[in-house]
């Protein structure tokens, strides 16, 4: 699960999402809302809606590698997914902000799972089918938001083992309890997950060893071609933490202590 930079959203775009959004809020009752965001974000989120033609081109220029997931980081993200869901909060259905790029694997698991903090506890909102279609208990969002945090603040990949992700040692309890939540939710350690992460460990290892091999051989274009390469390969996640626990993976240290640039790539 990666920070996504905000690639922003041009003027015209972000006029109609407002119109849109006003449309829904004007719906009347919260129910009414509800229904009202459901079947308008359906009709309008279409590739044939030029303003839906813009926001899927900024969200594909915040993915990683060539357009990734931003929670598995696996799989093609090609599915606009809202954060808050939008059968819990209508009031974000057409908002920039709310939108990240998912694949139909992590949108679908997610759905309209959903979880807030009330005071110093986690509480999960999420509406059980057929359950009354209410407003959720108020409260901050306790789902990891990639748009505006850094997963990698709560988060901690095995390298050398398990290649799970888990909540980092040391967080508070309120943080643990969000990335506990954010994880379960994503099923991030799915075994599939886990298999992708050793093989792009293995080949992020083999590009750097690559690149360092060639820097004294190479052409300055030849060397670009091999760092452009490495920054283009999914699973960003196991690159960062190469990056963050290096000084305790005795190999990866050396090879980043003979390339140091490559640490800021």
């Amino acid at each position: 699960m990666v920070h996504l930079p905000d690639a922003g959203l041009d003027p015209e775009a972000t006029r109609k999402l407002e119109e849109y959004q006003r449309q829904v809020d004007a719906a009347g009752s919260y129910e009414d809302r509800v229904v009202s965001a459901k079947k308008w974000f359906s009709s309008r989120n279409q590739r044939s809606n030029p303003t839906f033609r813009r926001v899927r081109e900024s969200l594909t220029r915040m993915c990683s590698g060539a357009q990734r997931c931003v929670y598995c980081e696996d799989s093609v993200g090609d599915e606009v997914e809202h954060i808050q869901p939008q059968d819990l909060y209508p009031c974000l259905v057409f908002v920039w902000a709310n939108y990240v790029y998912a694949c139909g694997r992590c949108n679908g698991g997610k759905s309209n799972k959903f979880a807030v903090i009330s005071g110093d506890r986690l509480v999960d909102v999420t509406r059980p089918r057929g359950g009354p279609v209410v407003p959720p208990e108020p409260g901050a969002p306790a789902f990891l938001n990639p748009r505006v945090e850094d997963p990698l603040r709560f988060l901690d990949l095995d390298l050398e083992g398990t290649f799970m992700v888990l909540a980092r040692d040391g967080l508070p309890d309120i943080d643990r309890d969000r990335t506990d939540f954010t994880i379960e939710t994503l099923k991030l350690n799915r075994d599939v997950l886990l298999q992708a992460r050793a093989t792009a460990f293995g080949s992020y290892r083999a590009r750097l060893h690559e690149y360092v091999s060639m820097r004294g051989i190479a052409t300055a274009e030849e060397i670009g071609r091999l760092a452009d390469s490495l920054k283009a390969m999914p699973h960003a996640t196991v690159w960062a933490e190469m990056k963050r626990q290096h000084p305790f993976v005795p190999d990866i240290d050396e090879l980043f202590s003979r390339a140091p640039e490559a640490l800021g790539w």
